[in-house]
């Protein structure tokens, strides 16, 4: 399934500056992942498109974040620019940490704001880059202004990605929407004029009818239609980031925001996939196919994600006329296939095999089961947390053809994948192996 990070229990916490990995302590922060705000639960319609973790992770990743290349330390000192990544301990947020340290020359100081810190920041004390651990929550306006106070560029990350229920509607509409409208507002009021907000292709579909998009680009005209609280709350952010566009903030000058919108990511840290991989070794290191092989979806390397964030943040001001107000769909090489048969891809190297050229069960018992367990998930709620992996819209989602094709982003600020589709492959399955060594 497309999801990228894991589910954050809900808490308030008070914003304060954890420490300082390197350097001297900076400001206080927070994070995880017009008004016309809505519950986050219900029909969303959509419009069309606007013009876990330590050792497998950073041994993959390499030196990402120990060192900036050659030639790049004068540059980093005479700018002295300070980057923000909300939810910045988070699967991508970690990613996008380390890619921006090892790819953005001008950074003088990194802000790496959430609601739980990895113990792996101790690991960039080394760096030239000062780095500032901040712990607290969106949903808090004033520890969120703080943390942006100062900050040239934030890329916002930080959400909660629940398909499953295991969160109430009431809470991600808050982390989503609401954390995200204290995002924008904290850049208004502190002078902060660039914002890149992490969407998802969820935000256009697979819509509930079940419409295939097939090599779809931005300009593709879909029926976006979303009952479920998840994508109604990424549609509801996206709207607000790119409203947000040209607002004036402190200072006089406009803000300049646009959204990208990975498809389902992949790679060292995925829970899911993880999750796949512990369920497999349980029943015996099989799998069952239930969705056919026909239907396909896009699929794409968290490393490559991380890497078109930094480069559209580093792109935005010199591009702001081009990129601002727009969405990108991220993507990169990885094949388009069923969720099944592309997990496999990791899974089978790790001594998994998937049973069955076809569905073993017929969809309307698909369907059945689904709503079944939607329907013990709400009696159960009161007395025990019942979140299932297949329930009506992750069913709809895994059955849908979801595929784009676009080069907007390559066209609008010179995106090409840093990972090819081989390498993104091997170290996929180098932290698959690692983290089913450490589970048993």
């Amino acid at each position: 399934m497309p999801v990228e990070h894991r589910v954050a229990a809900r808490g308030r916490l008070r914003a304060r500056v954890v420490g300082v990995v390197a350097g001297r302590v900076s400001v206080p922060g927070m994070g995880q992942e017009g008004e016309g705000g809505a519950s986050g639960r219900g029909r969303c319609v959509g419009w069309p498109a606007l013009d876990e973790r330590r050792g497998p992770l950073q041994a993959s990743l390499g030196t990402l974040g120990q060192r900036l290349q050659p030639g790049m330390a004068d540059s980093a000192q005479a700018q002295k620019l300070v980057y923000l990544v909300t939810g910045g301990c988070g699967f991508l947020g970690e990613h996008v940490v380390r890619m921006l340290l090892q790819r953005e020359p001008r950074l003088g100081e990194l802000r790496v704001f959430d609601r739980h810190l990895g113990p792996w920041l101790e690991e960039l004390k080394t760096g030239p880059v000062r780095v500032t651990a901040i712990q607290g929550d969106v949903t808090e306006a004033h520890e969120v202004a703080a943390a942006v106070a100062g900050a040239h560029v934030v890329i916002h990350t930080a959400g909660l990605v629940d398909v499953f229920g295991r969160a109430s509607p009431e809470t991600i509409h808050e982390v989503n929407v609401q954390g995200t409208r204290n995002v924008i507002e904290a850049c208004v009021q502190t002078g902060t004029r660039f914002l890149v907000y992490t969407s998802s292709m969820e935000v256009v579909g697979p819509n509930t009818k079940g419409h295939p998009f097939y090599r779809g680009n931005e300009d593709t005209l879909y029926e976006a239609v979303h009952r479920h609280p998840y994508p109604c709350s990424k549609a509801l952010a996206e709207r607000l980031v790119l409203e947000a566009n040209g607002r004036e903030v402190h200072g006089g000058l406009p803000l300049v925001t646009c959204a990208l919108r990975p498809t389902g990511i992949y790679g060292e840290g995925h829970q899911i996939m993880r999750d796949f991989y512990r369920q497999g070794l349980r029943l015996g290191g099989w799998l069952f196919r239930a969705i056919p092989a026909s239907v396909e979806h896009g699929r794409v390397y968290v490393g490559n994600v991380a890497w078109m964030h930094v480069l559209a943040a580093r792109e935005l001001e010199r591009r702001a006329a081009l990129m601002g107000g727009q969405v990108y769909f991220c993507y990169d090489g990885s094949p388009y296939k069923s969720y099944e048969d592309f997990n496999m891809e990791f899974l089978g190297p790790c001594g998994l095999q998937l049973v069955g050229a076809r569905p073993l069960l017929p969809y309307w018992l698909l369907v059945f089961l689904a709503a079944l367990n939607a329907l013990l998930q709400w009696l159960l709620r009161p007395l025990v947390l019942y979140a299932p992996l297949l329930n009506p819209y992750t069913l709809a989602v895994a059955n849908t053809t979801f595929t784009v094709s676009t080069d907007k982003a390559q066209r609008h600020f010179g995106y090409e994948p840093l990972f090819s589709w081989e390498d993104s492959r091997t170290r996929t399955i180098l932290w698959v192996q690692a983290a089913g060594s450490f589970a048993q």
